[in-house]
């Protein structure tokens, strides 16, 4: 088992597994897990559509930058928001004081998860093919701002097993 003192980031598109996959990893690692939009949401008392509703989505950015420098400093699995990783500023926070993976699943897979869940303003605001187009434009992003990647596809067990398997390689 690993001996990490630094956290792991979970980056990929909505529905990719990062949080349950998180969870899996943590448990697998002995280690805290800690969801950033629940972070987000108990940190400003109101849901992420909310959120968004309310105050926008800026102010939703904004927030998961506040998230991502607080939770830098523990050790611990960090299932990102879909769009945390898209900032520069925040890829660079994450990955100078941890390690960033990637799940990388295709987009039908994803908007099978997604695509009844009325929790996530940007699904509940787009079409199927807009939601691919963001899907498309996210993708190399990711795959630019994380450290590693991991194939997404089968069970979360399985995922978090080859997450596990990267993360065994660089400690």
């Amino acid at each position: 088992m690993p001996n990490l003192n630094k956290p792991i980031f979970l980056c990929g598109f909505m529905g990719c597994g990062k949080s349950t996959v998180g969870r899996l990893l943590a448990k697998k690692l002995g280690t805290e897990f800690t969801d950033m939009d629940e972070y987000i949401v108990n940190r400003q008392g109101m849901s992420i559509p909310q959120i968004f509703a309310e105050k926008g989505e800026d102010f939703f950015r904004s927030a998961e930058t506040d998230a991502v420098r607080e939770l830098s400093s523990r050790s611990g699995v960090i299932a990102c928001g879909g769009g945390a990783m898209l900032k520069k500023a925040n890829a660079d926070i994450a990955n100078e004081s941890g390690i960033v993976i990637y799940i990388d699943i295709d987009f039908e897979s994803c908007y099978e998860r997604i695509s009844e869940d009325k929790n996530r303003p940007i699904v509940v605001n787009n079409t199927k093919e807009e939601l691919n187009i963001i899907y498309d434009g996210r993708v190399p992003v990711y795959k630019e701002n994380s450290a590693l990647s991991v194939d997404g596809n089968g069970t979360p067990e399985e995922i978090a097993e080859r997450a596990m398997r990267l993360i065994n390689i660089i400690k």
